[in-house]
């Protein structure tokens, strides 16, 4: 009696051609345990495969984002020294001279503050007057996925 049914769907003006005419006992509502376990069971697995891949991608731009504060640091003490005929004598000099809008903020500490600043006695060219900062590091002493501790990049 199909027919009859869709009938009776029609005539109260509410067609849903998935819908039948009786009414679902209860055991046919829901889900069973079963099926919801199979379906956490899915979810868990997918879970473990995506985690960690996703831990890996934040710590490989958190290491690019590393790699290239030092790099325009390093570029800004080098200018600075060049222009300036006299080494920084702080990070900050290259912040009040124009060199850098400000410190990058170290993406491993989460701060500015914590850069490594190596000073050297060396002189890095024939016109330079006065030692002073030469190279920078991060202040995380946390290692990095080349197996070298970030301090020392």
């Amino acid at each position: 009696m199909p027919g009859q049914s869709r009938t009776r769907l029609f005539q109260r003006r509410r067609w849903n051609p998935l819908a039948t005419a009786e009414k679902p006992s209860g055991r046919q509502r829901g889900f069973t345990l079963v099926e919801l376990m199979v379906v956490m069971a899915i979810m868990a697995v997918l879970m473990a495969i995506a985690v960690p891949s996703f831990i890996s991608a934040i710590r490989s731009a958190k290491e690019a984002a590393l790699r290239e504060d030092l790099h325009t640091m390093r570029d800004a003490i080098e200018q600075y020294t060049e222009d300036k005929e006299a080494a920084p004598q702080s990070l900050d000099d290259l912040v009040q001279a124009g060199y850098l809008k400000s410190l990058p903020v170290d993406p491993m500490t989460h701060s500015s503050t914590t850069w490594n600043a190596d000073q050297s006695d060396a002189y890095t060219s024939v016109d330079q007057s006065q030692t002073g900062i030469n190279d920078v590091h991060s202040g995380s002493d946390l290692v990095g996925s080349n197996g070298e501790p970030y301090s020392q990049w």
